[in-house]
């Protein structure tokens, strides 16, 4: 852990042949590896594997690959016995993703799920979405939005109706942010390379999703009851306990401008 990965032992390693993301290592300690996803309620199959060498990048000059995934490719682990908030427990989450590796399936997903991979119901779920996919509109702006999947709907604000502070993020680096404590929520949303975070919305959570009913299971690249149309890319991310300040959020954001994102 810490530094740079070593992209040349990656790049020597794979010479040759298909080289593919089979475990995505969790650096808290609490063991919340994400392994390739298993069959849910949406997908009977499961998932498959993302590419290892679909796309490189640099940071600060430094050659380093993300987790490119397309339609079919997630990760999922039930995190609900090692730390993941369960319940009405306040969460935090952020990812670094792209707004031009993105599409309007459902759903490219960061964040809490369903322990069973089976849709719940109501408030079971709290995850980033990334992408173009809107449910409910009509929406304004071509995307890709920050959005709350809280299951059975991806939120742009505190309700069914569009929120008008929502915003697109096409660049090709993203901060996206979503904070949740069973009363109230918030979004996020800034470029990776360049400039400030923004509050997309900060209030109530949609009538019916309170209090939250998380279930602690870790999803990337699916919705919680493994729908796994979607792609995106995921850079870097984490989840924790609590209801981050917006100094803290805002803090994280410089340091991912500061990490010197590129191509």
């Amino acid at each position: 852990m810490g530094g740079h990965a070593n992209a040349s032992e990656q790049d020597n390693f794979c010479y040759g042949t298909t080289c593919l993301i089979t475990i995505i290592y969790d650096q808290s300690g609490h063991g919340n590896d994400l392994t390739v996803g298993t069959p849910g309620g949406a997908n009977g199959k499961g998932n498959t594997a993302a590419v290892a060498t679909a796309e490189s990048i640099n940071i600060h000059g430094n050659k380093v690959y993300s987790v490119y995934t397309k339609p079919g490719q997630g990760y999922f682990h039930d995190g609900s016995r090692s730390g993941i908030a369960t319940g009405d427990a306040a969460e935090g989450i952020y990812m670094v993703t792209s707004g031009t590796h993105i599409n309007n399936g459902c759903c490219f997903d960061y964040g809490n799920g369903e322990a069973d991979r089976r849709d719940n119901g109501a408030a079971h779920m709290n995850a980033i979405y990334f992408g173009t996919m809107c449910s409910f509109g009509p929406c304004q702006g071509g995307g890709p939005w920050v959005q709350a999947d809280l299951e059975n709907g991806l939120f742009n604000g505190g309700s069914r109706s569009w929120n008008p502070n929502q915003k697109s993020f096409p660049e090709k680096f993203v901060t996206a942010m979503e904070k949740n404590d069973g009363t109230k929520f918030a979004l996020k949303g800034g470029n990776a390379q360049s400039g400030a975070l923004e509050t997309l919305w900060e209030g109530t959570l949609p009538s019916g999703y309170s209090p939250s009913k998380k279930e602690g299971g870790i999803i990337l690249g699916t919705g919680g009851d493994d729908s796994s149309w979607s792609e995106g890319t995921f850079y870097e991310g984490a989840m924790v306990r609590g209801f981050p300040s917006d100094a803290t959020e805002n803090s994280v954001h410089q340091n991912i401008v500061a990490a010197g994102y590129g191509m």
